[in-house]
């Protein structure tokens, strides 16, 4: 879209429409001292093509071609060409809510090829049309055991991502007689499952898998011992690639899953827009919220998609609405669901390793040079470690070099004052890995 700017005479009729004298006025309820007493300092103008050239120049000094080693719930990868090409063609981008399925099928049957998509990569029944992001898709999993099974105690790995159960928190703030308890973790990164038995009635126990540190939690022992007190598993990720490689949290007795999709094409951008993953055991349809988008045929045979099931409150009694969510996230579904088709089931496996195996290749340069992993546990691309002494002063100067590596963990866990979270992806490659150990060396 080109820059088409306004004419004085365009400028004076706005502003006569809006009562004021000048565009200055349009300020004066910015403080003086905030404002520039005059024009500022600005370059000459330039054609399209040098101002582009220009503004690249300056994004690349800013922060172009770093090395980033983190995690922590947000990943770098690589996005196939094909999957914006595609996404972002004009009529995907239009598109509305499907309350019409008449003028709708386009947007409809996108959403059910993604509900297809995630329902096998979590291997539970159903999935709905997406959350806003990892956080409220834990949340709403929860308000969805409590409504299941009638308790009012909820149990809550601390190895769950430290702002997701901030999330979780604030929307159970304003109900008094639900009991939030956290559940410690094990000297090994591994949720503590002890207390499980010993908490009364429980309505669900939250874990993720790999958690926070990046240990994989054995979810069927979890499974185990809160289905022997009666209440439900909620099993999360922030990266969804790790199901290419590990057991399918469904299959390993998991009633609810919920995630992060930014991983499946979804650009980082400053940290969103996310894509909130939720699926659950077939049988808690009617308590899933959002949208679920079905096939049918209609009156000549023909194939067709339908909204099957809304259970907000735009569409039902708000009395009855089990959550009042109001957004699909529809073009990040979208996204997601033409990047897991582009890889395949194959090509998906192959990324995961790639993953996987470059953590592992990190790892192990780390543990030459002095570092000691936090944990023996498997771990997928992310993982703890405990680095040499003079680790931050060395990562004060790979800054300097464009290079970021490590989060340390005692900002959220005390416990783990000496350790840092490592993440890689492809986007690092071997390259850059060997680039980080030979400075480090």
């Amino acid at each position: 879209m080109r820059y088409l700017p306004h004419t004085p005479d365009d400028i004076a009729d706005m502003l006569r429409a809006i009562g004021v004298q000048s565009v200055d006025d349009l300020f004066r309820s910015v403080p003086e001292s905030c404002r520039f007493a005059d024009d500022p300092d600005l370059p000459p103008p330039l054609d399209e093509w040098s101002l582009l050239d220009r503004l690249s120049g300056l994004a690349a000094a800013a922060g172009g071609d770093w090395r980033v080693f983190l995690g922590a719930g947000s990943q770098a990868h690589r996005i196939p060409a094909v999957v914006p090409a595609l996404a972002n063609r004009s009529e995907f981008l239009t598109a509305y809510t499907p309350y019409q399925p008449e003028v709708s099928q386009g947007t409809l049957q996108a959403i059910f090829e993604y509900q297809t998509l995630m329902s096998r990569l979590t291997g539970l029944g159903v999935t709905n049309a997406s959350m806003y992001d990892g956080a409220t898709a834990m949340a709403e999993a929860v308000l969805m055991a409590l409504r299941i099974t009638g308790r009012r105690t909820v149990l809550v790995s601390r190895l769950v991502h430290p702002h997701w159960r901030e999330v979780l928190s604030t929307y159970l703030a304003p109900m008094p007689d639900v009991n939030l308890i956290p559940v410690p973790s094990a000297p090994d990164g591994t949720t503590y499952l002890g207390t499980v038995p010993e908490t009364r009635e429980p309505a669900v126990l939250v874990m993720a898998s790999p958690n926070f540190i990046g240990v994989i939690e054995d979810l069927s022992a979890a499974a185990d011992a809160i289905h022997r007190a009666g209440g439900l598993l909620a099993s999360g990720f922030s990266e969804p690639l790790a199901l290419g490689v590990m057991k399918v949290p469904g299959r390993e007795g998991a009633d609810i899953v919920f995630g992060e999709g930014q991983s499946l094409g979804l650009p980082q951008s400053f940290g969103g827009p996310g894509l909130g993953i939720l699926s659950a055991d077939r049988k808690f349809m009617r308590q899933i919220p959002g949208r679920l988008v079905g096939e049918t045929v209609d009156a000549a045979g023909r194939r067709g998609f339908v909204l099957t099931l809304s259970t907000r409150e735009q569409h039902i009694r708000r009395g009855r609405a089990v959550s009042n969510i109001c957004s699909n996230a529809g073009h990040a579904a979208l996204t997601a669901a033409v990047y897991m088709a582009t890889l395949g089931g194959s090509g998906f496996r192959s990324l995961a390793g790639i993953n996987r195996d470059l953590a592992e290749y990190f790892k192990a340069g780390l543990r030459k040079r002095g570092f000691k992993p936090l944990s023996a546990a498997d771990t997928f691309n992310e993982f703890a470690i405990i680095p040499p002494d003079r680790f931050p002063e060395r990562r004060q100067a790979l800054l300097q070099k464009r290079i970021l590596c490590g989060m340390p963990l005692d900002r959220y866990y005390p416990e783990y004052r000496n350790a840092w979270l490592f993440g890689v992806t492809e986007v690092a490659g071997k390259d850059g890995i060997d680039q980080v150990l030979e400075e480090l060396s």
